[in-house]
């Protein structure tokens, strides 16, 4: 597979990249950044991936999410896709921020006209992973994932659905229930179509309902993000845990938003949390 290098800078005595390659799950190039801290020559390191909210691409922990110095102080390799696929023949919902370019939700689409490019679980579930263990210094056997609201959405599915690859997981204000909100109620009907029991794997509260569990969650919600009446729900998620007798960590962040100020200001304490359990 190639892979190109767009950038590539210096960083804590790591290396920070940003690479594209042509995607065959989505038909299109992708861009993902990585950062890779300092290491022995011939050494494996654990990796954290990070799944980015509604409107973002790499570019907007990459630039503000403050992981670096964390990372290398614990030795871990930092990976951040993009949310959807890009390119002119990508279709489109232009004038929604939460839908279309910028909000693949981390499903893989079955309608149309989105189900040809659509493909974020595949490609952040199967294809990406071979290009990071083909291309980068890390032991796939140690794996965590993160991210921030439809990326914490991204990262709780995904996490549920493959306990047996990723040790923890954690999220910052993440989309807990999508089903029974309404940024996830317009995503999931128009890439899954009006079947909602389709809809249940790709939502964290209904795959802990139907016996998907993990031993290391955490969430940090911040208590003044505007989102979190009707579209975060933190409860949702903490009511299904307790019911299940799942014991996550669950905090509430007394006055803080949903911006990457909140992110920036918690990240380091997750990336430690994370390299923990990887070992």
């Amino acid at each position: 597979m190639t892979l190109e290098t767009l950038s590539e800078n210096l960083a804590h005595g790591g290396r920070q990249g940003v690479y594209k390659h042509a995607s065959t799950e989505t038909g299109t190039d992708m861009t993902f950044s990585v950062f890779v801290p300092p290491h022995a020559p011939g050494t494996k390191l654990p990796v954290l991936w990070y799944l980015s909210g509604l409107t973002c691409t790499h570019a907007n922990v990459t630039e503000k999410g403050e992981f670096r110095a964390a990372c290398a102080e614990h030795g871990v390799v930092f990976v951040a896709p993009d949310t959807s696929p890009r390119g002119d023949d990508v279709p489109d919902a232009a004038d929604e921020y939460d839908f279309g370019k910028g909000a693949g939700f981390y499903v893989d689409a079955t309608q149309e006209p989105w189900r040809k490019h659509y493909r974020i679980r595949s490609y952040i579930e199967r294809e990406l992973p071979e290009v990071i263990a083909a291309n980068f210094p890390v032991d796939m056997a140690r794996q965590a994932i993160t991210g921030h609201s439809m990326g914490g959405h991204g990262a709780l599915t995904i996490g549920l659905r493959n306990p047996d690859r990723f040790r923890s997981i954690s999220a910052f204000s993440p989309i807990v229930a999508p089903s029974q909100v309404p940024w996830g109620d317009k995503a999931l009907t128009r890439y899954l179509g009006d079947d909602r029991k389709a809809w249940r794997e790709y939502d964290a509260v209904a795959l802990i309902e139907d016996g998907k569990r993990h031993d290391h969650i955490l969430i940090d919600q911040g208590s003044a993000d505007n989102f979190l009446d009707e579209q975060l729900q933190t409860h949702r998620f903490a009511g299904a845990c307790d019911a299940a007798g799942i014991d996550a960590t669950i905090r509430m962040q007394e006055g803080y938003d949903h911006s990457y100020y909140f992110i920036s200001t918690f990240m380091a304490g997750h990336v430690k949390w994370h390299a923990e359990r990887m070992g």
